[in-house]
């Protein structure tokens, strides 16, 4: 990896305290860490003390309509380790839900529409429309539509599918 010059490494830290617990879940906390160099879709949702890559933010894409909620945890680069080949170490697709003291690990694509469960370690990627729990990981039920805000929790149990466990 490239080493960042002094100044824009401690501007991007201080961006990073800021958004922890600053105000605005869906637009101020959401504004800082695009100035640090995450990118992120539209309509997103970062809940309090959320910490997304410190050193490289650039790794991470997020996508539209995400949820990220309080304390999840993203990193997307390892000591020694060279850029992927498309700059982005972790992606996360449209419309996923990621829920409080989820842990995302490097080398990481999280499908359109996924579930993580709370407190969760994801170790590998996840596919569109599935729920997964645990450390690490596991796929426990399809889900018949995203989880989001929009969306009656009613309506997103009636359309979850168990995955039968082996």
């Amino acid at each position: 990896m490239r080493r960042e010059a002094p100044l824009r490494g401690a501007l991007r830290r201080v961006l990073q305290l800021l958004a922890l617990y600053g105000p605005g879940a869906t637009t101020l906390r959401v504004r800082l860490h695009r100035w640090r160099g995450v990118t992120i879709g539209e309509g997103c949702f970062i809940g309090t003390d959320v910490m997304l890559e410190t050193a490289h933010p650039q790794l991470i894409h997020i996508g539209r309509g995400v949820d990220l909620g309080a304390r999840v945890l993203i990193i997307a680069h390892q000591q020694g380790e060279d850029l992927p080949a498309d700059g982005v170490a972790v992606r996360i697709g449209d419309d996923v839900f990621v829920g409080p003291g989820s842990i995302i690990l490097p080398h990481v694509t999280i499908g359109d529409g996924a579930v993580i469960h709370a407190g969760s370690v994801v170790t590998r990627s996840v596919p569109p429309l599935t729920m997964v729990r645990g450390n690490p990981a596991e796929p426990v039920a399809r889900c018949g539509v995203p989880l989001g805000r929009a969306t009656p929790m009613r309506e997103f149990y009636r359309r979850l599918q168990p995955i039968a466990r082996r």
